[in-house]
């Protein structure tokens, strides 16, 4: 659930204490309003707009924005129309979006939105950022997508790149934070069978958290109204609460103990703890040092990799680069997307030389890494 706050001039007096919910997303602006009332100047609004040294200096000074207002002969957009279309997945507002800039959005009647969203943990740069916008055209004018089967170049320095920012060594690109998950718990489960021999791995995750919407990343997310009309689940997970050092100690003990003759009471043994640095979904929790430190301990010990979740937390959106790097501990397997991007779809999943089993065939894309969304997040 969101809130959208229309914030004219006559609800401007009520509007500080509605803007301290972490639930609002979008705050509506008449264009005689200024932008900066409703928050301190502290940069341009967006990219190719101009503010005066006098106008960055007070919070009430208004910020220059180019606005494309629709044409009066332009048909109203018919939200029926769509409705009857496009299936009914998402609680939508009745506001139809028709270009951005910066960190403003316009809808198709030409009111402007100071976005609070950034199309959920994503538009890194913006909208319309003339950066993006010109290395993604540019990649389009040459090549747009080949096959995996080919060397593609984009993906290769995006790779290098990327792994320049962690302690990994190798990537695998795909297109969603889903899918850069389901490659971590693939990745996991054939390290355990390969490397190990464990028949039944099992993936501690933790309770709120949220991995996705495939049905194994459902089943890894901790929350069961996610799960519910999509039973059986995927088998081999369980959730601890989060930051609970002594319920994760019990957990893997419950996954490491000693085994019966036959399989008998066997039920599972661990192959990895996946958890996201800091829970979004969750309520905004940031993951303890303690709690992070004991499970890379509990991997070392149990020869289970340690995986981290940053598709939201990830590529500089908390102060460092990946979230989990200010926990202070190494990890085996770390996912991205969103931000990765800045709106173009792509996601990675990325791990050390030691835990890459994935041979040719064995895990796969069609889209994953091509040219474009690697232009893409190259510019980011």
């Amino acid at each position: 659930a969101s809130s959208l706050i229309m914030a004219t001039a006559s609800q401007r007096t009520h509007l500080g204490a509605r803007l301290m919910s972490p639930l609002v997303l979008l705050v509506s602006l008449s264009f005689a309003d200024e932008v900066l009332a409703l928050q301190p100047a502290r940069g341009p609004v967006g990219p190719n707009s101009a503010r005066t040294p006098a106008a960055a200096s007070t919070p009430m000074a208004s910020a220059s924005l180019s606005v494309e207002t629709p044409s009066a002969a332009a048909a109203p957009f018919d939200m029926e129309a769509f409705d009857k279309a496009v299936m009914n997945t998402y609680g939508r507002f009745k506001l139809a979006i028709s270009h951005g800039e910066g960190c403003s959005l316009f809808d198709t009647e030409g009111k402007r939105y100071l976005d609070f969203a950034a199309g959920i943990a994503t538009c890194t740069l913006g909208h319309a950022d003339e950066r993006l916008a010109s290395a993604v055209s540019a990649q389009m004018r040459k090549v747009n997508h080949v096959s995996n089967l080919f060397y593609i170049p984009q993906q290769g320095e995006l790779a290098r790149r990327l792994l320049e920012t962690n302690n990994l060594d190798r990537a695998f690109f795909c297109n969603s934070g889903a899918e850069a998950n389901e490659a971590a718990i693939k990745l996991a489960r054939k390290y355990a069978h390969d490397k190990r021999g464990v028949k039944k791995p099992v993936i501690i995750t933790a309770v709120n958290s949220f991995h996705g919407r495939t049905l194994a990343t459902i089943t890894a997310t901790g929350q069961p109204k996610y799960q519910a009309g999509f039973g059986p689940l995927v088998p081999g997970f369980e959730y601890v609460p989060y930051n609970d050092v002594a319920a994760l100690e019990e957990t893997v003990r419950k996954f490491t103990g000693p085994k019966l003759p036959f399989g008998l009471g066997e039920e599972g043994e661990l192959a990895a703890i996946m958890m996201e640095p800091l829970q979004g979904e969750g309520g905004i929790r940031p993951g303890s040092t303690e709690f992070f430190e004991a499970a890379r301990r509990l991997c070392d010990e149990t020869g289970a990799l340690l995986m981290v979740d940053e598709v939201q937390t990830g590529v500089c959106r908390t102060g460092s680069f990946w979230a989990h790097q200010k926990l202070g501990v190494e990890v085996d397997v770390l996912t991205s997307a969103k931000a990765l991007g800045g709106g173009v779809p792509i996601g990675a999943m990325m791990c050390k030389t030691s835990c890459d089993v994935f041979t040719p065939g064995t895990h796969a894309t069609t889209f994953g890494g091509n040219p474009l969304a690697c232009a893409a997040g190259n510019a980011v």
